[in-house]
């Protein structure tokens, strides 16, 4: 069994920041964590920040400059440091995990982020 719990969210001011954390948790020996997602209403998900394994990084056009993903592999966590949050940038976000061995995707519950203007 694999959980994903992300925590972090909440409401803030335009320009302000958040640091969202992502812990991995259960069997995680096969576990990655590949990136955070958004979602806002009436929208599709969408990657916000990626990680591979090797920790290079990736980034949404949108966010590039402002946003910062980064793991702690010691506590199983993946963190995404956001900061200059935009109104645009409210959404529930997810974080994402692939099994390399079965190719299962996983994910969070999400943690929701509001930017107030």
């Amino acid at each position: 069994q694999v959980q994903l719990v992300e925590s972090g969210g909440g409401l803030v001011q335009a320009g302000g920041s958040l640091r969202l954390s992502c812990v991995v948790s259960g069997s995680t020996r096969s576990i990655n964590v590949v990136g955070w997602y958004r979602q806002a209403p009436g929208k599709q998900r969408e990657l916000v920040a990626g990680i591979s394994s090797g920790r290079s990084t990736n980034y949404a056009d949108s966010v590039k400059g402002r946003f910062a993903i980064s793991r702690d592999n010691a506590k199983n966590t993946v963190y995404l440091q956001m900061n200059s949050l935009k109104p645009e940038d409210t959404a529930v976000y997810y974080c994402k995990a692939v099994s390399y061995v079965s190719n299962i995707i996983y994910w969070g519950q999400g943690t929701q982020v509001t930017v107030s203007s």
